[in-house]
């Protein structure tokens, strides 16, 4: 069975050119496959084409206000939120940035321990309903010790706001 095939080759100018290839049987020569040629894109309207052009244009503005060391003026007028301005705040007091980020480093590698070694007990066949069944006692443990009376609120009210004036400082 005889089988016209047609071949893509690359030339030294770097340029395709098809070719006919001679009829060779199908044993002898590989298979081609070859895909169809795109449809021509689209006609767009020259207001649609305006629109394009302008954003281009901006774009290449911003591109050359970077490279020139320039702020783009979408960037100068946009400030930073609040949260990211405490943040900087907060890095610039710091004395040892390393130690700092080496504890930070640290609680990412202790977080990701820790999810693996919940994930492990979680697999085990009893041990996740036993600590289930631990969570919820203490919790109603802790509702009717601390919660039910109001002399109990109380207390736990005032312990909270002296552990939090221990760790904040006084204000």
């Amino acid at each position: 069975m005889a089988s016209t095939s047609s071949t893509l080759s690359i030339s030294s100018s770097s340029t395709l050119v098809d070719t006919k290839a001679p009829r060779h049987s199908a044993a002898s020569s590989p298979q081609c496959v070859t895909l169809p040629s795109l449809p021509p894109p689209p006609v767009h309207s020259q207001n649609h084409a305006g629109k394009t052009t302008a954003y281009c244009r901006k774009f290449a503005r911003n591109v050359m206000a970077m490279a020139t060391g320039e702020a783009p003026a979408e960037v100068a007028v946009t400030e930073l939120p609040e949260i990211v301005k405490t943040v900087q705040e907060a890095w610039e007091k710091v004395e040892d940035k390393y130690a700092v980020s080496s504890l930070a480093v640290a609680g990412a590698v202790a977080l990701w321990g820790s999810t693996g070694l919940i994930s492990a007990i979680d697999r085990l066949p009893l041990v996740p309903g036993v600590l289930e069944l631990v969570g919820i006692g203490y919790t109603g443990w802790f509702a009717y010790k601390n919660l039910v009376y109001k002399p109990d609120r109380e207390a736990l009210t005032l312990k909270i706001k002296a552990t939090y004036k221990d760790i904040i400082g006084s204000s």
